[in-house]
């Protein structure tokens, strides 16, 4: 019985190096796409919670002891409106999926007087600031829903403009002058 040799041909040079390159490329796109899919599934089929702490981690994100959400995109200058302020603010309101459920050019609010989180956030701001806020389920309408739009236990997120706020003073003297003036709200003119 013979053996029959076959004769291995040395390996050109630099095919080795070529040979681990691509292995580091296909290790790292695999890392890559592993990393990508980790985060989608973190934005759109985590809970809450899982979302908020994968949230905090990013760049610039601060999270209050209320367990809000802020990024200054813009920051403001001046004072910051208190509870009993009137705000003028543009913003839009969207869920997790990005389905936006709200949006206004200039919406005058009572910061007192809209969901915690969202008052928490526009006393955090100053006039001119734009921030994008998180705010957990239990800081906004929690169990409850105000509507079709938002599901029982949403995490709420917007893209909030302070433009301006008045104090409750000049907000009753501003209904003073209306009501002087016969604009609606004030009493009928005598005759």
């Amino acid at each position: 019985m013979s053996v029959t040799t076959v004769p291995i041909h040395p390996i050109k040079k630099g095919s080795l190096t070529k040979i681990w390159i691509g292995v580091l490329l296909i290790a790292a796109a695999a890392f890559g796409l592993a990393y990508a899919g980790t985060q989608s599934a973190v934005v759109t089929g985590a809970s809450n919670e899982q979302f908020l702490a994968a949230n905090a981690g990013e760049d610039g994100v601060v999270t209050t002891e209320s367990g809000l959400q802020y990024k200054v995109i813009t920051p403001g200058e001046g004072p910051s409106p208190v509870a009993t302020d009137t705000a003028l603010v543009k913003y839009e309101g969207q869920l997790r999926d990005g389905t936006v459920f709200d949006a206004n050019e200039q919406a005058p609010m009572p910061v007192g007087a809209v969901v915690p989180g969202f008052s928490e956030a526009l006393q955090l701001m100053q006039k001119g600031g734009e921030y994008r806020i998180w705010i957990p389920s239990e800081l906004a309408y929690g169990e409850a829903s105000p509507g079709e739009q938002i599901p029982p236990n949403s995490l709420l997120i917007f893209d909030v403009t302070l433009i301006d706020f008045i104090s409750q003073a000049q907000m009753e003297e501003l209904r003073q002058q209306m009501q002087a003036e016969g604009m609606p709200g004030g009493p009928p003119p005598s005759r």
